[in-house]
C-alpha cells in the first residue's frame, strides 16, 4: 500500500519542525559498514548514531 501526498507532506512538515539534521562525511565503503554495524546492535544507523553521540557528551560530563 502507498502512502498519500497528503500523508508524506504531513510528515515531512512534522520532521522539519522537530528534528534537526546533521551530515557527515566519511571515506568511501565506510558507511556500508556503520551501517551494517548499527543494523547489528541498534536496529538503525540514526538510532546508533544518537546512542554514540548521547554517551560521549555523558562521558564528557562525568569527567567535569
Amino acid at each position: 500500500m502507498s502512502v498519500s501526498k497528503a500523508r508524506q507532506r504531513a510528515t515531512a512538515k512534522y520532521v522539519k519542525n522537530h528534528y534537526d539534521r546533521i551530515e557527515i562525511k566519511v571515506p568511501k565503503g565506510k558507511k556500508e559498514k556503520i551501517i551494517a554495524y548499527a543494523k547489528k546492535h541498534d536496529g538503525s544507523l540514526n538510532k546508533f548514531l544518537n546512542r554514540i553521540v548521547d554517551e560521549a557528551m555523558e562521558g564528557d560530563k562525568q569527567k567535569d
